[in-house]
């Protein structure tokens, strides 16, 4: 798999099925000759046979090709392995063009350990539709491993878990050729509409940083809050299970982000220079229905956040989430600035929800009920920078698409 990506330096993953001593082999695509070599790592049963290298030989803007070595021997692969490196564009050119795919609800079955009856996981081949898109980065959105009751209460199950999902075959060419990043929600946080009792997350978090190659997570927060940029457009990854408080929990205050988080959110959103702010996590932001596990079941914190973005004057902020097992678009408008949008993507292949129609401030035409993922596009000059969100079904046909300008986010 293809992780964090910065100008000198591109994370790559791999996982073995037993001990083994691995290493890349990369090359620069206009200079194939020369084959530059990453450290060798050992992989061993106690992290889960996983190994994450960087390629650190690497220039900005440029696109390599790559190969796993295993024990000396390189591991063919019958699909494309390929990097790239983000452009160093700042003072000399436009922002680059560049696509990201969104997606959630990520459901691999496993007969033995899942419920009788009807697969809860279906329809994979929205992966190959997904891979031809060939987007260059990809935002997995949440509940993109589905930990059952097997699972939860030991770090065996839940490390067999995440490798169980992530060795499916129709997934590796999409691993082999995309940089992937993520955030969670509570299926692979732990059991469901888990928060910040639950004992196996010390667990849970340390299977999320051996699968996922993410950018270091946020000083002083606890969970896996993270940010990282690409071209002129910064991602804000937010956790909102490890301080999250019980849902029947009837005293105390209740927070989802808590009160460290949204500081630190605050602080990265009003230092940013980015010309889009999008903010991802796993739970719907913008929907004003107060049920399901929406931001609106916490209202005073909610406010205090959306306030927070008034009061900072911030431009360019968008939401992303997943959870729901459908996909809309919520558009919230404010008196006296700019409207929010929250882009809900959901599911890539788990079960579909029933019909909903609470969320008032859904905009019409952008609900979809079957399996989806999204592109988010970026392109134009730096002065009339545009976003364009596609809603892509499992048969690769667009259905429905938006174009947002950056100078209506100011």
């Amino acid at each position: 798999m293809v992780g964090h990506g910065e100008m000198r330096e591109v994370r790559l993953w791999v996982q073995t099925t037993g001990p083994a001593e691995v290493h890349f082999r990369y090359r620069d695509e206009e200079d194939p000759e020369r084959v530059r070599r990453t450290a060798v790592v050992t992989t061993s049963a106690e992290t889960a046979y996983v190994a994450e290298i960087a390629a650190d030989s690497v220039e900005p803007g440029r696109r390599y090709s790559y190969e796993v070595w295993v024990d000396g021997r390189r591991a063919e692969r019958s699909y494309p392995l390929r990097f790239q490196t983000p452009a160093l564009w700042q003072w000399r050119t436009d922002p680059p063009p560049f696509t990201i795919a969104l997606a959630s609800c990520f459901y691999v079955n496993e007969p033995v350990y899942d419920r009788p009856g009807t697969p809860y996981g279906s329809n994979y081949p929205v992966l190959s539709a997904l891979t031809a898109r060939a987007p260059d980065l990809m935002l997995w959105l949440g509940d993109n491993t589905y930990l059952r009751e097997v699972d939860w209460w030991s770090r065996t199950g839940i490390l067999a878990r995440y490798a169980h999902t992530r060795a499916l075959p129709e997934l590796q060419p999409l691993l082999g050729s995309t940089h992937h990043l993520a955030t969670w929600d509570d299926h692979d946080y732990g059991p469901n509409d888990s928060d910040r009792s639950y004992i196996g997350k010390a667990w849970t978090r340390e299977a999320f940083d051996l699968f996922w190659a993410n950018p270091p997570s946020a000083p002083g927060l606890g969970g896996v809050t993270t940010m990282f940029e690409w071209a002129d457009v910064q991602f804000f990854l937010l956790d909102d299970r490890w301080d999250r408080s019980p849902n029947d929990r009837r005293t105390g205050e209740r927070e989802m982000l808590g009160e460290e988080q949204i500081r630190w959110l605050v602080d990265a959103l009003a230092s940013s220079n980015a010309t889009f702010r999008i903010v991802a996590m796993g739970g719907q932001v913008l929907n004003p229905a107060a049920r399901f596990e929406n931001y609106a079941t916490f209202p005073e914190e909610r406010e205090r956040l959306l306030e927070a973005i008034r009061a900072e004057n911030i431009p360019g902020v968008i939401f992303l989430s997943g959870d729901r097992h459908h996909t809309e678009l919520t558009k919230l408008d404010r008196p006296g600035t700019y409207p929010l949008y929250d882009l809900t993507v959901s599911p890539l292949t788990a079960g579909l929800a029933s019909p909903d129609t609470t969320n008032t401030l859904q905009v019409p035409g952008t609900y979809v009920r079957e399996h989806n993922f999204a592109i988010l596009s970026f392109d134009g000059p730096r002065t009339e920078r545009r976003l364009t969100m596609t809603v892509v079904g499992a048969d690769g046909v667009e259905r429905w698409s938006r174009t947002i300008v950056a100078t209506e986010l100011r």
